[in-house]
């Protein structure tokens, strides 16, 4: 019974159909690394526990197209679970036990200024973008309205160009 190939890119970034080696990945393992850093957004983890080699993972990310998609989704959903996560914690705060003179302890929610400030940098754009605006009176609120929205767009794709 012959070996299973896989396209893997090779140094010039071509694609090419390579003979699968035993010792290398398997769905198995595969399936357990992506699991691994979706649920914790850790690579030597996800490692660990699917038992290879951090520069091999990152080796195969680099050579195959589809466990590269399939590493882009697993940040993308623990990206996502740590946001829910840390909305929750601005908007629910996290339990604080405060201890009294007496002995007595009491347990209090306490919310995280910074966490939120955090949170509203980053949704701040498209919260204003999402405001019903009024109906303006005349026609140089309209243009004010008009101008400041359009410098908005300009400073956002300025920053977007230089992160690049």
């Amino acid at each position: 019974m012959g070996k299973k190939k896989e396209l893997v890119l090779v140094a010039g970034g071509k694609p090419q159909m390579r003979q699968r080696q035993p010792r290398n990945w398997t769905k198995e393992k595969e399936a357990e690394f992506l699991s691994v850093l979706a649920d914790t957004c850790n690579v030597t983890r996800a490692a660990e526990e699917a038992g290879v080699s951090i520069s091999g993972a990152y080796k195969r990310r680099r050579e195959n197209a589809a466990f590269r998609a399939g590493w882009l989704e697993a940040i993308s959903v623990a990206y996502q679970r740590l946001e829910l996560v840390l909305l929750d914690r601005a908007f629910n705060g996290t339990e604080k036990v405060v201890k009294r003179r007496d002995g007595s302890e009491e347990r209090m929610p306490e919310y995280s200024n910074q966490l939120g400030l955090t949170l509203l940098k980053m949704h701040r754009d498209t919260a204003i973008e999402a405001a019903p605006e009024n109906e303006p009176d005349n026609i140089e609120e309209i243009r004010e309205r008009l101008f400041n929205k359009l410098e908005r767009l300009r400073k956002r794709e300025e920053a977007r160009g230089s992160g690049e």
